[in-house]
């Protein structure tokens, strides 16, 4: 008998090898394949860790930032060999694409502050390869009613993106510590926080949440926000550390890499490194782990009321996590949890191409059994462009919705991860661009030319940018600030 389980043993043993070794074969070969790192890929600018950022003052985070941002001007900016100096670049100084152009670089850490004594303190997180840009106008909006709004952009964001290569996501926890220090500071004593997340940033302002439970020096939101919040992981995301193995080897450095793509986009990269995909993973189960412990808790039913806004369809996070893995472990409150899901365009042509799958999971999420928390779905009909917010309340049912003033436009076949926090006329991702401000409308770029011109696949392109019901996101964020917040100006 113990012979023949060591032979088992053996066996299973030997199959892990060679997955693992197949792995490693496949990894390397595609790093062959890849296209070359370039400087922004390689750079690596010095940044506060964690231990600092606990230590440190804003104005300490401030100068440490424009280091950093000095440090891509020398190193990569200012070193671009000829081949990189092009308008699709936005490293090349002279690219319209350059952060260096814009009226305002929202790759930098931001701070709205309103007019006369603030009413409250809001801290907007923003998420995975992204920067502040992504929370800009929610941030104007806490501004305008009376919030301060601190925006910070998180450590190897904003700069290159081979500053994601060495990053670890407590430094993102950190970060997300001093931003409220910094908000309780500008704002005052006894004033209402709304913490903000969208997506990655979603997975840590519920850390935060969390965490404010057992370490009672932590100031404790009145509020969660959570947008596409990264709740739930796929199970390539939990082994892509693996992906990264080759890379010790300097021939398959790029092997670090799951995407090595041309950085067009002002405020966001479009490359990828494993690294980023790990620390988001790590993050993330270390949440799933915290919830879990807290299942029944006593404590938990101290989490402030959450709030999230989440499409029907997103290829980035798991939509059936944010039901299951977070709002089926909250206790119910007596001002409920509320989800507010976006459901796909059931009178567009493509509506009868969508995926049976990601039907499914829409139509378990929406079922009408109860539960201890607050669903909205803004859904339109098969025959009519027009919108209806259809609650379906956490312990009894309404028939009905409320019509919205905003139809669903006939070119959106769904939102999508990327759309939720950008209005219609976002001067960088709107289809009715307002401004010229950002200089480029990747928004409106045309996709319909010949095949194989673009520096981008054309999916990319054609992914939804930007949310037709943006103004009902903010009445449902509106409808949780303290009655005597003043009025949009």
């Amino acid at each position: 008998m113990l012979a023949r389980v060591r032979r088992g043993l053996k066996l299973a043993a030997g199959a892990l090898a060679l997955v693992l070794v197949t792995i490693f074969a496949v990894r390397a070969f595609d790093a062959w394949r890849a296209p070359p790192l370039k400087l922004w890929h390689t750079v690596v600018p010095r940044e506060l860790v964690a231990d600092e950022i606990d230590a440190a003052s804003w104005d300490d985070w401030m100068k440490a930032e424009s280091r950093a941002m000095n440090d891509v001007l020398t190193r990569v900016t200012d070193k671009l060999p000829a081949g990189d100096r092009v308008a699709a670049n936005r490293f090349f100084a002279k690219s319209p694409m350059n952060p260096a152009r814009l009226a305002t670089d929202w790759n930098r850490s931001q701070v709205l502050v309103p007019e006369g004594t603030p009413r409250g303190a809001a801290v907007l997180l923003h998420g995975l390869t992204d920067s502040p840009y992504s929370l800009r106008h929610l941030a104007a909006f806490y501004r305008d009613r009376g919030f301060v709004a601190v925006t910070i952009r998180m450590p190897g964001h904003g700069t290159v993106p081979g500053g994601l290569t060495q990053v670890d996501w407590r430094d993102w926890m950190a970060a997300t510590r001093l931003a409220v220090r910094h908000a309780r500071e500008l704002a005052g004593p006894g004033t209402p926080l709304h913490v903000v997340g969208y997506s990655n940033g979603g997975a840590l302002a519920m850390k935060y949440a969390l965490d404010t439970l057992a370490d009672k020096r932590l100031e404790r939101p009145k509020q969660i926000v959570l947008i596409s919040p990264m709740i739930g992981i796929t199970s390539f995301a939990r082994f892509a550390g693996v992906l990264g193995w080759p890379a010790v080897f300097p021939p398959f450095a790029k092997a670090a890499w799951l995407d090595v793509l041309p950085e067009y986009n002002p405020i966001k990269y479009n490359s990828f490194p494993v690294n980023g995909a790990r620390q988001s993973s790590q993050l993330v189960r270390s949440l799933d782990a915290e919830l879990a412990r807290y299942v029944g808790h006593a404590d938990l039913v101290d989490l402030p009321p959450v709030l999230t806004f989440q499409s029907a369809l997103d290829s980035t996070v798991s939509v059936s996590a944010v039901f299951d893995g977070l709002y089926a472990r909250l206790p119910a409150v007596d001002k409920p949890n509320a989800v507010v899901l976006f459901d796909y365009n059931r009178n567009a042509a493509a509506a009868a191409l969508i995926d049976p799958a990601q039907a499914a999971i829409e139509a378990a999420a929406l079922a009408w059994e109860p539960r201890p928390y607050a669903r909205t779905v803004v859904m339109n009909g098969e025959q009519t462009s027009r919108v209806e917010a259809v609650d379906l309340p956490h312990w009894t049912m309404h028939g009905g919705g409320r019509p919205l003033a905003q139809e669903y436009p006939a070119q959106f076949y769904s939102l999508s991860h990327v759309a939720l926090p950008f209005p219609m006329n976002d001067p960088l991702y709107g289809v009715e661009p307002a401004s010229d401000e950002m200089g480029v409308h990747l928004g409106t770029v045309a996709v319909r030319g010949e095949r194989g011109g673009l520096v981008v696949t054309t999916d990319t392109l054609m992914r939804a940018s930007c949310n037709p019901f943006f103004d009902y996101l903010l009445s449902r964020i509106d409808a949780t600030l303290p009655q005597n917040a003043i009025n949009p100006r």
